[in-house]
């Protein structure tokens, strides 16, 4: 499924409908990275558009993989990204760009592991995740649900998601070899609202109508994200090859504002600080 790509605009509304703006009368920003931060990034642009009549804010998933690149070979102004740079894509960026790049952390998340509603294991031990996603666990009455194969989900190698759970779940394991790999956040949310065996992950902002796991006991709550009590708590980024300036430290610097960071809240992801 290719990534969803969101071209927002903003121009005079009218009974009619809306006219956009002449693009050389308008200022632009390209974005591109992470799907889990795709639904988000397309709110944020259409919240700082209302206030910024001429910005036009180009938006793209893909993965964070293909965000970097897209950065580092000068396609687009910001990266949205869910993990940290990896070795050899900072090695990139020094070679070519004499820096070490910028980031900016924008939102906090939880990894959420997502079960159907039906599923009666709803809690998870880390242990139990690496198992699971390392296929040494492959069916549910091992850990005390039905008789079911487990079907396990992931997400495909670009995704900075899938480099995270490795990371930090697998500890570098590799992932199981029967795992299906889904391309975006949101189809591993439909996957498992159709079959009650399945097992994904991704974003907490995503699947309001599925199970958000405990784990070790401590569920993806804000509060629990906020304060890193949830296990598998992270900070989404927003990266630049250099500090920020002009059109993008406007745009981050909005985001971080009260405005920004209300909105990242209403999009179910946790504000880098209270906006209660």
């Amino acid at each position: 499924m290719p990534a969803r790509q969101l071209i927002l605009w903003l121009g005079s509304i009218s009974l009619l409908g809306c006219f956009h703006q002449p693009v050389n009368q308008t200022s632009t920003l390209r974005i591109k990275g992470s799907d889990t931060m795709l639904v988000l990034m397309e709110n944020l642009a259409q919240g700082y558009m209302m206030s910024h009549p001429n910005m036009s804010i180009y938006i793209e998933g893909g993965g964070t993989a293909s965000g970097i690149n897209a950065l580092i070979e000068g396609d687009i102004n910001i990266c949205a990204a869910s993990r940290l740079l990896l070795p050899e894509e900072s090695r990139r960026v020094s070679q070519k760009y004499e820096s070490v790049g910028f980031l900016s952390r924008i939102a906090k998340d939880a990894l959420s592991i997502y079960v159907h509603p039906d599923n009666p294991i709803k809690d998870f031990s880390l242990k139990q995740l690496k198992m699971i996603f390392s296929g040494q666990i492959k069916n549910w009455r091992e850990i005390g649900g039905q008789d079911r194969e487990i079907v396990v989900l992931i997400r495909p190698p670009n995704s900075g998601t899938y480099q995270y759970f490795k990371e930090h779940i697998l500890q570098e394991q590799s992932y199981y070899s029967n795992a299906l790999t889904i391309p975006t956040t949101q189809r591993i949310v439909d996957e498992v609202l159709q079959n009650i065996a399945a097992v994904g992950y991704g974003g907490i902002a995503y699947g309001p109508e599925i199970i958000h796991c405990q784990v070790n006991g401590i569920s993806p709550s804000p509060d629990n994200v906020r304060f890193d009590l949830y296990p598998i708590s992270r900070y989404l980024y927003l990266y630049t090859l250099r500090k920020p300036q002009n059109l993008e430290k406007e745009f981050i610097d909005w985001i971080m504002s009260t405005d920004g960071q209300k909105i990242v809240q209403e999009t179910g992801y946790i504000p880098i600080w209270s906006v209660e």
